[in-house]
């Protein structure tokens, strides 16, 4: 994907600290898995696959699954990860992608957009690639989640913001693109989907308890990311 963010100088220590993050390990990558449902002999393509951990746990239930990701760095860890016959390769989610028309039965996108400035040419490309009545599984940034840490700015306005991380100890800079929730349906209009689901969901019950914070006890959600289930028309 055409992004700011340069995975390939951190992609390691990133890959560690989300194997078991509240954020990750027990709040995105369950709630994904989950609206993902029974994919057994499902084709997906897990567009933006990182490292593989949700590439691997789709395998894992029965699904038949092709990864890409436009970091080197991360697609050799998904490798390590998958074994040498996983079906793996570097592209980018701004360019075309090399896949025929209607070739997966599901796309995933797991926090992959909010680092795109333009949504409509991505969201065409993957309607192009998945059979029809197929769908997209994706989450982003949570639209509240800017305005809310940065009081005064303008949610209506799409913005580029950076923010700074600490990745098992290795500090990072993510680069993202805020737009506001109706932009995001109106890009999936466009590209010729339609929505079936939109979940803000609670962290998995699971959930080591000293990884929740104590602002966060005695909840079951927090907002931070927002997930949706399309349906290509």
């Amino acid at each position: 994907m055409t992004q700011d963010t340069d995975y390939d100088s951190f992609a390691e220590a990133y890959s560690t600290e989300n194997e078991t993050s509240l954020i990750n390990g027990f709040y995105e990558r369950p709630a994904m898995i989950k609206l993902a449902g029974d994919v057994r002999n499902r084709r997906i393509l897990d567009a933006g696959c990182g490292s593989g951990p949700l590439t691997k746990a789709l395998r894992d239930r029965g699904a038949s699954v092709t990864g890409f990701d436009s970091s080197e760095a991360m697609i050799s860890l998904a490798r390590k990860r998958l074994g040498a016959e996983a079906d793996l390769l570097t592209a980018d989610l701004g360019q075309p992608l090399p896949f025929a028309e209607e070739t997966f039965d599901d796309v995933i996108s797991s926090l992959v957009f909010h680092y795109l400035q333009d949504w409509l040419s991505p969201l065409q490309e993957i309607r192009r690639v998945l059979r029809p009545g197929g769908r997209l599984i994706m989450s982003v940034n949570h639209p509240i989640l800017y305005p809310w840490t940065n009081p005064g700015s303008d949610y209506f306005k799409l913005t580029k913001y950076s923010d700074e991380h600490t990745f098992n100890g290795q500090p990072a800079i993510l680069t993202y693109w805020h737009r506001p929730l109706h932009e995001m349906t109106d890009a999936f209009a466009k590209a010729g989907f339609q929505i079936e689901v939109v979940s803000e969901p609670p962290f998995s019950a699971d959930a080591p308890p000293e990884l929740i914070p104590p602002q966060f006890e005695g909840r079951e959600s927090f907002l931070s990311f927002i997930f949706f289930v399309l349906r290509a028309k």
